[in-house]
């Protein structure tokens, strides 16, 4: 059996190996040359895994290391019998600690409104820490028939994050969610924070003057990794895209992607050794304004910078 992944996916060299022959690939050596002979991919969201290549490969299996899944083409491996797989709720807490560094950050009050669009694995566990801080909390899910309308939480909420998938069509659209008319709706002093995926805010949007007044935390970027350097300069705080990059939540996912390969492949349980992961500290106070610093400096370094971080 022979299994490509990508080699950013840490702590997974070794484990695999007594069962498969393992081929690591930077993200861009994913091509239909490379993964013609291949019968699992392990990847991340730079590897699009659709039709251009998968279609003449023998893959059978694919697992994406991350809560995002929207590089893969499900509806395509669904119709080929190829098994696909994420990794929810793998760096849910991470994202959670991501934006609770951000209401320190920005000085909330404790008795702010917070509206949580997306109430998963990240907005259950965000809602909870709100509430903790003594914040009223407004939810929104429509597909699980939970919470308070959009217009509700535009007009009442002084912070809005968004933690949903991003979806393009069905019955519950997310692309550009946070657009042109809900931000018409918010409040002029809103703080939007994005740490879901990029496109579930319309930054064209954003940057029309009569927001001008409106505070945007952005972690996922349309377009990335290539920045708006016009949305880059009107947020208040950016990182690059690593809300959930935590040594657990990397933990998380490899082993989540380990379970379901050995699943779909009959091999015996497997994940990370304990004995594999580094002594951690988790950092203080004021890291996510170091990052906005780091990514405003090197713009053009998004991935570079993305791929070098040190997990928190």
């Amino acid at each position: 059996m022979l299994v490509l992944a990508d080699n950013y996916i840490p702590f997974l060299k070794g484990i695999l190996e007594p069962f498969a022959e393992l081929r690591y690939l930077e993200p861009e050596d994913f091509t239909p040359e490379t993964v013609r002979d291949a019968d699992a991919l392990l990847v991340r969201t730079r590897t699009r895994c659709n039709e251009a290549l998968l279609v003449s490969s023998r893959v059978q299996f694919v697992a994406t290391a991350t809560i995002g899944y929207d590089h893969i083409d499900t509806r395509y491996c669904e119709m080929h019998g190829i098994r696909w797989t994420n990794s929810p709720g793998c760096n849910a807490e991470g994202v959670c600690d991501y934006v609770e560094e951000v209401l320190r950050t920005l000085c909330l009050p404790q008795n702010a409104v917070i509206g949580v669009v997306g109430v998963g694995h990240v907005g259950s566990l965000v809602a909870a820490m709100a509430e903790r801080r003594g914040m009223r909390v407004l939810l929104n899910d429509p597909p699980k028939g939970i919470g308070v309308p959009l217009d509700i939480i535009a007009r009442e909420a002084d912070v809005i994050t968004f933690h949903t998938p991003l979806v393009r069509g069905g019955e519950y659209p997310t692309s550009h969610l946070a657009d042109a008319a809900f931000l018409a709706k918010c409040r002029a002093d809103v703080v939007l924070i994005n740490a879901a995926r990029g496109g579930v805010l319309d930054e064209q949007a954003a940057l029309l003057e009569q927001h001008s007044g409106k505070t945007f935390v952005i972690d996922t970027w349309e377009g990335e990794p290539r920045l708006n350097i016009r949305m880059l300069e009107r947020a208040r705080l950016a990182s690059y895209h690593i809300a959930g990059y935590t040594l657990q939540g990397k933990v998380n996912a490899t082993n989540m992607c380990l379970a379901a390969l050995c699943r779909h492949f009959s091999l015996p349980p497997l994940q990370v050794p304990a004995d594999r992961l580094p002594a951690h500290t988790a950092p203080a106070h004021g890291w996510l304004s170091a990052v906005d610093r780091q990514l405003r400096a090197h713009p053009d370094s998004f991935e570079t910078l993305r791929e070098t971080y040190p997990l928190r």
